[in-house]
């Protein structure tokens, strides 16, 4: 259990939050949410005790043990890859170290051999003997095969490092974990391999994400860092977005007597308990519904961008036709042999173990490279807009972004431009800021913005979650809901794939899996693992 007693946390003369009062307990796993600089992994920190609060305080129960999701992936190089799951339990790791050099003494004594059964005791209590066995089951359960567990940290790479350090997190069953955007860089069935241990662990996790989905099936009560307050509401994510917003309607209906909203919001949580009784994660998902409460259902003061996309027109019959197009990267085949045809209504999302492989067939039907054997073509009424992967070529001039927009508009006018920036959250004198300088947020709705120009009606996005905040993902995800044009996607964010996406494409080195059908039935039939594997 974790108590939190009126936490404040100020650099300079501004305070970041104040006033927290919050109990962490054990059972339940909070997402911490927040706009980009609010507060969330300083919070972490604070808990952590990385940071020094103003005032205030942060406690632990007597003899708790606090785990945390280490970000610096240099740290352990010079460990195997075992030993660094082992030294996320450092009081066991201390007595393995302690009992090694007590046995190694050459002039053990009698007095070594009493303090050596203390060690042997205490070593017991704590597991110690399945200590490696358990270390190596979390690694596979994470990913990472036998053949590594005794390399060197050094000697992996940088998406298997996230790997290991997340398994030294949740080694020896910690009374409370923080983890710290836990899904970045890990791959769709690990992170549901994730959801499934933490959704029944019986401790207090603690979690900041921009994986909704995630939070979802994980979450017992959400925290949020909103305006220099950090306030707890139990259940996940979705009750928190809906209820925010419907509470936000309801306020904004001066008419509605108290005891219809009353009514409105009673039938609301009934029909989310409804829908939540039916998760796979029964455990939290039961905790999460016996503690809904209709006067914690209160506006949410966010901001979301305006994202919509109008076609000008609708895509005729023929959309894209793509055959037996081939990538390589530094002797590294991405795929081959892909083919494919694009049909009307079609929202694909595209998935490979390589993410390099989405990239390249983006950039190839766009015409930034061209392909090393194949050919695509592109119907004549098709007018696409393109999301890359990497925007930072096109913010390189030191222009104003209401300059930099209008390079990509046909009206120059700047009440025009301001409509479309603004919609972005750019408002006053923001549009007079300088391209160069934005922040990987900022970018991206810029670059939105420079899509919605267009008018297209089809738009290919290339991981168009990364660098945004969860109210600009929830924005672009509630759009491309509705969008009546095609998409063609590549994403991690398995909410956005779920709720938009129609059709799944995999790029191997063998070939394409071509499904019409739900995203979470691909990732998870028995049969289509294997013939998934098979093509790699």
């Amino acid at each position: 259990m974790i108590t939190v007693s009126n936490l404040a946390i100020q650099f300079g003369k501004k305070p970041l939050f104040s006033d927290v009062n919050l109990k962490f307990t054990p059972g339940n796993c909070y997402g911490v949410i927040g706009a980009n600089g609010a507060g969330k992994s300083t919070f972490l920190k604070m808990i952590a005790g990385e940071l020094d609060a103003t005032r205030g305080s942060i406690t632990m129960g007597s003899g708790e043990r606090l785990s945390v999701l280490k970000q610096n992936h240099f740290e352990f190089d010079e460990f195997t890859v075992l030993d660094t799951v082992l030294m996320g339990y450092k009081e066991l790791w201390n007595l393995m170290k302690e009992k090694e050099a007590l046995y190694a003494k050459p002039d053990f004594s009698e007095e070594d051999g009493m303090h050596a059964a203390k060690l042997e005791d205490d070593f017991a209590h704590m597991n110690g003997w399945t200590a490696e066995s358990d270390a190596a089951e979390l690694l596979s359960g994470l990913g990472i095969k036998e053949d590594l567990h005794y390399q060197l940290m050094k000697d992996l790479s940088g998406k298997e490092k996230v790997r290991v350090l997340l398994a030294q997190a949740l080694f020896g069953n910690p009374d409370n974990l923080l983890l710290d955007e836990p899904t970045n860089d890990l791959d769709l069935e690990t992170v549901l391999w994730l959801e499934n241990y933490l959704a029944n662990c019986e401790n207090t996790v603690i979690v900041v994400s921009h994986d909704r989905h995630f939070l979802d099936n994980i979450c017992t009560d959400i925290v949020d860092i909103d305006y220099g307050k950090i306030k707890m509401f139990s259940g996940n994510y979705t009750f928190w977005y809906e209820s925010s917003q419907l509470a936000l309607r309801q306020q904004s209906a001066a008419n509605k007597k108290a005891e219809e909203k009353i009514k409105e919001l009673q039938e609301f949580i009934s029909r989310f308990s409804a829908n939540v009784a039916k998760s796979k994660q029964t455990t939290s998902r039961k905790k999460m519904i016996e503690k809904l409460r209709i006067e914690e259902i209160a506006p949410s003061t966010r901001r979301y961008p305006g994202i919509i996309f109008k076609p000008e027109r609708a895509a005729g019959d023929k959309i894209l036709k793509v055959e037996d197009l081939s990538a390589s990267l530094e002797g590294t085949v991405l795929f081959k042999d892909v083919s494919f045809t694009i049909e009307k209504g079609d929202k694909v999302i595209f998935i490979s173990k390589d993410n390099r492989a989405v990239t390249a067939l983006f950039e190839t039907i766009v015409g930034e490279i061209k392909p090393e054997t194949g050919t695509f073509e592109w119907g004549i009424t098709i007018n696409h807009a393109y999301l890359p992967f990497d925007t930072n070529d096109f913010f390189l001039k030191d222009i104003k972004i209401i300059d930099w927009l209008s390079q990509y508009s046909k009206d120059p006018d700047e009440t025009f431009l301001r409509g479309y920036l603004g919609k972005m959250l750019f408002s006053g004198d923001d549009i007079y800021k300088s391209a160069k300088v934005l922040s990987g947020g900022e970018k991206m709705r810029c670059m939105i913005a420079k899509m919605m120009l267009q008018q297209p009606n089809l738009i290919i996005l290339d991981h168009p979650t990364n660098h945004l905040d969860m109210e600009s993902i929830q924005a672009f995800n509630n759009n491309m809901k509705a969008y009546p044009g095609q998409i063609l996607m590549g994403s991690h964010d398995h909410e956005f794939i779920r709720t938009v996406c129609n059709r799944v494409i995999e790029l191997t080195p063998k070939g394409t899996i071509d499904k019409y059908m739900d995203f979470e039935e691909y990732i998870t039939d028995e049969k289509l693992k294997e013939l998934r594997e098979s093509k790699y």
